[in-house]
C-alpha cells in the first residue's frame, strides 16, 4: 500500500473492526472549569454510553453502508452499566460478539465536564477495559485477519494494542491508531500503523517524548512552552514508523503527512508528502466525541476504497457535525448529515 494515498477498489462485506474501550460517560455541564480546590455548581448529571472504542464503532456503524459490518472487541463489567452498554451497541448495529462480560470488575466510566464553550475535561476510570488482553485478540484473530480496517486507541492496555498491530502487520490489514489518551512514552512498536491520527495536543505530547530520532530543536521549544509547527510535529511522528500521519487541527481541518509520493498536486518537503484538508465551520455545542466521529468516519472511508485525502475530508465533516450536538454516542452523525455538510457546509 502506498503511503499518503491509500485508496483502491471499494472493499465490500469486509468488516471494520474496532479494538478499544467501552465506558459509561457521566456528563455534567458547568459554566467554566473549576480551579484547584474550587467548588462550582453544574447542571444535572446525565449518563451516556461512551468510551473511545465504543464511540468509534458506533460512529462507523452509523456512517457505513449496509455492506460493511462493524465489530467491536472489548470488555464491560458484570454490572448494570455493562448491560446498558451492550444494549446500546446492539441498537446502533455494532456486532458485540467479541465484547466480553468480565466478572468481579466494574465497567469503565468517564467523568466529563462540558463548559459553555463546548470544551470538555475528562477523567477515565478504566474498569473492565484494563482486562482486555492479547488472549482476547487471539480469540478474534480470524475476524481481524479478514478486516478491511482495524481501529485502535489507548484506553486499553498498550501491550494489547501492540499485539493487534503485530497481527495486522503479519496479515497485511490496514490499521488506524488514535493515540488518545496520549501516552508520552509510547512504545515504538505502536507507531507501526498505516495511519496515526493525533490531535495537536497529542502530537505535541508525543513529540516531546524521548522516543524521537529528530526534532531536538522542536522538543526544546516545547519545553519552553511554545507550540511547534504542525509540519514539524507531523514529520517527527512520521519518522517513528507510521506510513501516514493525519494531524487533526480542529476547525482548521487536518494535515496529512506521508512518505514522498511523486504525485502531481501534492506538496513535498524533505521527502515528506504534505496535504492540507480544509475543515468545516460550525457552532460548537460539545466537542466530546468529535475526534471519535472523525476516526470512525476515516475508517469507513478507507474501508469503502476512498483515498486518504477523500477519507479525511469525510472525517472532517463527521467531526464537525458531531460538535453541533451534546453527548458522545447520541451526537455521532448519520451518513446523510455528513454528506450534507460536505455538499453544502451545513
Amino acid at each position: 500500500m502506498a503511503a499518503h494515498r491509500m485508496g483502491g477498489r471499494a472493499r465490500t462485506k469486509k468488516p471494520i473492526v474496532v479494538v478499544g474501550s467501552i465506558n459509561m460517560d457521566l456528563v455534567c455541564r458547568v459554566p467554566r472549569m473549576a480551579g484547584a480546590g474550587e467548588t462550582i455548581l453544574g447542571s444535572d448529571l446525565v449518563t451516556v454510553p461512551g468510551g473511545k472504542g465504543a464511540n468509534q464503532a458506533v460512529a462507523a456503524a452509523k456512517l457505513a453502508r449496509s455492506s460493511t459490518p462493524v465489530h467491536l472487541i472489548g470488555r464491560v463489567g458484570e454490572d448494570d452499566f455493562g448491560q446498558r452498554l451492550l444494549n446500546g451497541l446492539n441498537q446502533h448495529g455494532v456486532n458485540s460478539e467479541h465484547v466480553t462480560i468480565t466478572e468481579g470488575v466494574s465497567s469503565g466510566c468517564a467523568l466529563i465536564l462540558v463548559d459553555r464553550k463546548g470544551e470538555n475535561s475528562i477523567v477515565v476510570a478504566p474498569g473492565a477495559n484494563q482486562k482486555l488482553s492479547p488472549a482476547d485478540i487471539d480469540a478474534a484473530a480470524d475476524l481481524i485477519r479478514g478486516a478491511a480496517v482495524v481501529v485502535m486507541q489507548l484506553e486499553i492496555p498498550l501491550a494489547t494494542v501492540q499485539h493487534v498491530i503485530a497481527l495486522c502487520q503479519r496479515e497485511g490489514v490496514v490499521t488506524i491508531l488514535d493515540p488518545a489518551p496520549v501516552a508520552q512514552k509510547l512504545p515504538r512498536g505502536l507507531y507501526g500503523v498505516d495511519v496515526l491520527t493525533p490531535n495537536q495536543h497529542e502530537a505535541e505530547a508525543l513529540v516531546s517524548s524521548p522516543a524521537g530520532s529528530v526534532a531536538a530543536g522542536s522538543m526544546g521549544r516545547l519545553k519552553r512552552g511554545r507550540r511547534v509547527d504542525a509540519k514539524q510535529m507531523g514529520g517527527e511522528l512520521l519518522s517513528r514508523g507510521p506510513r501516514n500521519v493525519v494531524l487533526k487541527l480542529g476547525s482548521r481541518g487536518a494535515m496529512i503527512l506521508g512518505r514522498k509520493s511523486g504525485q502531481a498536486g501534492v506538496k513535498e518537503a524533505h521527502g515528506i508528502a504534505i496535504e492540507q484538508v480544509k475543515g468545516f465551520a460550525v457552532e460548537v455545542v460539545d466537542t466530546t466525541a468529535a475526534g471519535d466521529a472523525f476516526t470512525g468516519a476515516l475508517a469507513v472511508g478507507l474501508a469503502e476504497g476512498m483515498d486518504l485525502p477523500t477519507a479525511t475530508r469525510f472525517a472532517n465533516a463527521a467531526g464537525a457535525v458531531c460538535c453541533r450536538s451534546f453527548g458522545a454516542q447520541p451526537a455521532l452523525p448519520s451518513r446523510q448529515a455528513v454528506r450534507k455538510m460536505m455538499n453544502s457546509g451545513t
